[in-house]
């Protein structure tokens, strides 16, 4: 006998315990087996019940063979979520707005550190229940296409190439790189063409023109199937051309598994499966179906292989009705076996090197400092009139004002963990400069005409009040914009200009403007704090304010963040990853998926802020740009190089952006997002930047054939700090 197969007999005599009395020695516990013959075996053992069992989020535990219950239902979208302590990072648009990958990738193998650890305290403490388990369903990678969409700070903006590559670093940083276990799963979602209205999401049938769909919806999904070997593929609860994605065999057959080559998991999106056949009077559904036999064995049988939520318990009838075969069953369960056996769920934990993962990580000083990193990165300064900013510290005297200004749970987003403590605005500022007078004056809420006191009652909002109590202070910082608790995923609420989570405009709420309008007349200098999870009409504020910082929904170091861009501390640098519009004006209809005129790739407008943009306390040149080579094939990339030199008196960083204009495709795009990266810059020093177009780069549409292709001819490649056309820099280079 060989020393391997010595070790492997010890190994199955140590796994011949008794589990309520009963013998255990089950080849599918044994981790030096073939993994394939590890699941056959367990996917042997199971009742035709059992497995249908193991089909739903929340599944029951097997008993007979000592496998305890899991629920797959888990949530990481700026941080481990919904279970407990957590690091909270800044919201996912606002890491969107940092133009850093890198920093992501970084940011997300923290979240799945302490995603491990929480899992093995927990299971440790036999806890086994919902948001404890290790398949987080994060990211969102819809196209964030219209700025009324209230979960469009889940997404990482508008543009297709920017999504792509920050979804991939979230994925990477999930799911680890050991050769053998993975440290969690990544889903990446709703799949596809979903990006509102939340109203409506339970029936909406989603049409678009195949060049639309592979321009713009897929091309993040694909990249994250393809190149970050995602695990989880969540569909979306609205029909495709007539079907429920979940049910779409376009979708799901033709184009994930077939043409894409997927072969892992397909689960959906919670209750989606009920809208097939549920009536409810309350929310229009799709009502596709007759019943759940028939909607349950129709989405396992175009690839839903895990359902969020029961209506697969109807599945036991549809295997009786000759609906769908046991085969059917076999072939969907396997892939979710396959998913337990590499996240080491049958494995001792001596076996998974991910499980010597100390709890300590948990909103570890080192977690906590890469939050405030991502929330310096983030931020971006949309206005600085005559260098408002940075502010003196030894200023006598501050006025802070403001729904946001102390609200530590909107700093928190949706998705969401909860930190030991919260910085907020307030905080931070009072923190930054302790020689400093700072007073804090609410003013009013994010909306309505009256506000809560500190004995709970409510006085009508009184704006030339607050303003006199704050017109002697050196500076007014407004700390204001909309909340989390106004935007969001289906929500009840419906004030003016919102409507169940989403917006029907994009203006400030009028009370916020009567304020900062109110504190403007003080003749003082006002600094406009703005906390949203999307873009906003800022005319007024644009043309009369001194200064204007995105600060987006920061997370638990805002706060200090805030304060640190403020006072000079940090040199801001964020991009923004969505065009800020003047007005919905400038937008076609909230439920057209066509992208005529949407984003920056589309748009013939003016915007108020284009895609990309975001000031410095320093200013960069861009000079000396050359192509490797001015012409090259159809299957060849190309490198731009150029140097960036900081010409001001503060290190700064510039997000250096490349943007392609194809003039063989005069349907398509009017330029795109190609290339990016984010380059440190000392004061009065140059540094060279090298970014390399792959093919990929210069993809047109060819509607003949549907399929994308590269187009022989003269291109343009921009290239600066903005999408902006004064902005970038042009030169040619020729496809043969």
């Amino acid at each position: 006998m060989g020393m391997k197969q010595l070790a492997t007999t010890v190994f199955a005599l140590l796994l011949s315990v008794t589990c309520n009395g009963e013998q255990q020695d089950y080849p599918f516990r044994n981790p030096d087996l073939p993994l394939e013959q590890r699941i056959n075996d367990l996917l042997g053992r199971l009742t035709p019940e059992e497995k249908i069992g193991q089909m739903m989020n929340s599944t029951p535990a097997i008993e007979r063979l000592g496998i305890p219950e899991y629920d797959w239902w888990n949530e990481a979208l700026h941080g481990v979520a919904r279970a407990g302590r957590a690091t909270v990072f800044p919201q996912s648009i606002a890491m969107a707005s940092t133009f850093d990958d890198k920093a992501l990738l970084t940011t997300f193998t923290m979240v799945s550190d302490e995603a491990r650890a929480k899992y093995h305290q927990y299971q440790k403490n036999k806890e086994y229940d919902r948001y404890k388990g290790l398949t987080f369903w994060t990211p969102n990678i819809n196209i964030f296409r219209d700025p009324r969409w209230g979960r469009g700070m889940e997404t990482y903006g508008e543009d297709p190439y920017l999504t792509e590559r920050m979804g991939v670093a979230v994925v990477k940083g999930l799911q680890g790189d050991d050769p053998k276990y993975l440290k969690t799963h990544a889903c990446a979602k709703h799949y596809a063409v979903h990006s509102g209205p939340e109203w409506n999401r339970h029936e909406y049938d989603a049409n678009v023109t195949p060049r639309d769909l592979w321009q713009t919806y897929l091309p993040a999904f694909e990249a994250l199937v393809k190149e970050g070997n995602v695990q989880e593929v969540m569909c979306a609860y609205n029909r495709f051309e007539g079907k429920p994605c979940c049910n779409s065999d376009k979708l799901l057959i033709d184009i994930l598994r077939n043409s894409w080559g997927y072969d892992r998991i397909i689960l959906s999106d919670c209750g989606a499966i009920n809208d097939f056949w549920q009536k409810d009077k309350n929310t229009p559904r799709h009502e596709t179906h007759p019943d759940a036999e028939s909607a349950s064995s129709d989405a396992v049988l175009t690839g839903t292989d895990l359902e969020c939520g029961d209506s697969y318990k109807a599945l036991v009838q549809a295997l009786k009705d000759g609906k769908i075969t046991e085969k059917d069953i076999d072939t969907a369960l396997r892939r979710l076996l396959k998913g337990r056996f590499e996240l080491g769920m049958f494995d001792p934990d001596e076996r998974v090197p991910y499980s010597k993962i100390p709890y300590s990580v948990v909103e570890s000083p080192e977690h906590i400092a890469q939050a405030l990193n991502m929330a310096h990165k983030s931020m971006v300064l949309l206005k600085n009139k005559n260098k408002t900013l940075p502010l003196r510290k030894n200023i006598k005297k501050i006025a802070v004002v403001g729904p946001n200004a102390a609200d530590s749970t909107m700093l928190w987003a949706n998705y969401n963990g909860f930190p030991t403590h919260t910085v907020t605005i307030l905080e931070g500022i009072r923190t930054k400069v302790p020689n400093t007078e700072v007073i804090f004056e609410q003013g009013c809420e994010h909306t309505g005409d009256s506000i809560n006191t500190a004995d709970n009652k409510r006085i009508a909002v009184n704006y030339t009040a607050t303003a006199a109590k704050v017109k002697d202070a050196d500076v007014i910082i407004f700390v204001g914009g909309i909340s989390p608790r106004l935007e969001g995923e289906e929500m009840p609420v419906n004030v003016n200009g919102f409507k169940k989570g989403d917006r029907t405009n994009i203006e400030i709420p009028k009370v916020q403007k009567e304020m900062v309008k109110a504190l403007k007349a003080t003749g003082r200098p006002v600094v406009y704090v703005l906390c949203t999870g999307s873009a906003l009409a800022l005319n007024w504020e644009d043309a009369n304010l001194d200064a204007i910082l995105n600060a987006w929904y920061g997370g638990q170091e805002a706060g200090t963040a805030v304060a640190d861009i403020l006072f000079g501390d940090y040199n801001p640098a964020g991009r923004l990853p969505v065009t800020f519009y003047k007005s919905v004006d400038q937008l076609p209809d909230f439920e057209d998926y066509s992208m005529k005129g949407r984003t920056y790739r589309y748009m013939t407008q003016t915007p108020l802020y284009p895609f990309g943009y975001g000031l410095s306390y320093t200013t960069f040149s861009y000079r000396n740009a050359k192509l490797s080579s001015n012409k090259i094939t159809k299957d060849q990339s190309v490198t731009l190089t150029f140097d960036i030199a900081n010409t001001g008196k503060m290190d700064g960083e510039e997000v250096a952006q490349v943007y392609i204009k194809n003039p063989n495709d005069p349907e398509g795009p009017i330029k795109a997002l190609k290339a990016f990266t984010r380059v440190p810059v000392k004061a009065g020093s140059t540094k060279k930047v090298s970014l390399e177009l792959a093919p990929k780069a210069f993809w047109s549409f060819n509607d003949n054939t549907q399929t994308m292709e590269v187009r022989s001819g003269k291109y343009k490649i921009l290239y600066g700090g903005s999408s902006a056309d004064k902005a970038l820099k042009e030169i040619e280079l020729t496809i043969e």
